[in-house]
């Protein structure tokens, strides 16, 4: 099996670079949500290569056996979830959401964090739409720390619930690709999801910096047919 091209070293060498003057304590909660997250992009990982193999018509039995658990219990880890339509870049937006409500020691996922999170994956079309609007990433960060409520006493271990707000963003994110006649939710449908919520944080912040709701869909709508062209995912 070839290694992961990253270790143990690289990891503990990123850390300490990027907080130079942090104390021993401080780079343990650091490295815990670094943990985290590595384990969220572990878990999609595994999710992506049970979804082709159950697609290539592998049972629940053969894929519990590759992962060295039981049949139900791989039914009940990788079952389809509401992601499972999200593209590879879309579902890593999900993970930087969670990273960034850890960040920020809240104990919930909103569609603020959401909008970090599609800030964060800057191979997205999302983050073109909205650089291509704004003119500098830090403009849109900016609205969106503006907005964030003030951090918590402690970063949160485990699961993040979402907010129902971030619920819902999900799910016009899905509606939102079947208006368009799109079979996968790419970052691009997520960013439309959280301004169709009209009372969300995220779609005041999107409306501050001079979105629309129609202008939007119009511009991803353009952007995912230039973009077909050329086989790229969003």
């Amino acid at each position: 099996m070839s290694p992961l091209d990253i270790s143990l070293a690289d990891l503990i060498a990123r850390l300490d670079e990027e907080f130079p003057d942090a104390d021993h304590l401080a780079r343990i909660s650091e490295a815990q949500l670094r943990n985290q997250t590595l384990a969220d992009l572990g878990d999609q990982l595994v999710d992506h290569y049970v979804g082709r193999a159950k697609r290539a018509g592998a049972s629940w039995s053969e894929v519990g056996e590759a992962i060295g658990v039981s049949k139900q219990a791989a039914q009940q880890r990788h079952s389809p979830a509401p992601f499972d339509r999200f593209t590879e870049r879309n579902r890593h937006s999900i993970v930087l959401a969670q990273e960034a409500a850890r960040t920020h020691k809240h104990d919930f996922i909103g569609t603020e964090h959401l909008l970090l999170g599609l800030l964060g994956e800057r191979q997205g079309l999302a983050y073109e739409v909205l650089l291509a609007k704004t003119g500098a990433e830090r403009r849109v960060r900016e609205a969106v720390e503006a907005a964030l409520p003030p951090a918590g006493k402690k970063a949160p271990r485990g699961h993040i619930a979402f907010r129902p707000e971030s619920k819902e963003a999900i799910e016009q994110a899905l509606a939102a690709a079947v208006d368009l006649g799109h079979d996968r939710v790419g970052t691009e449908h997520s960013l439309l999801g959280l301004i169709r919520v009209e009372a969300s944080p995220a779609a005041g912040i999107l409306r501050e910096l001079g979105f629309t709701p129609e202008e939007l869909r119009e511009t991803v709508r353009a952007e995912v047919a230039r973009r077909s062209t050329g086989s790229e995912e969003a």
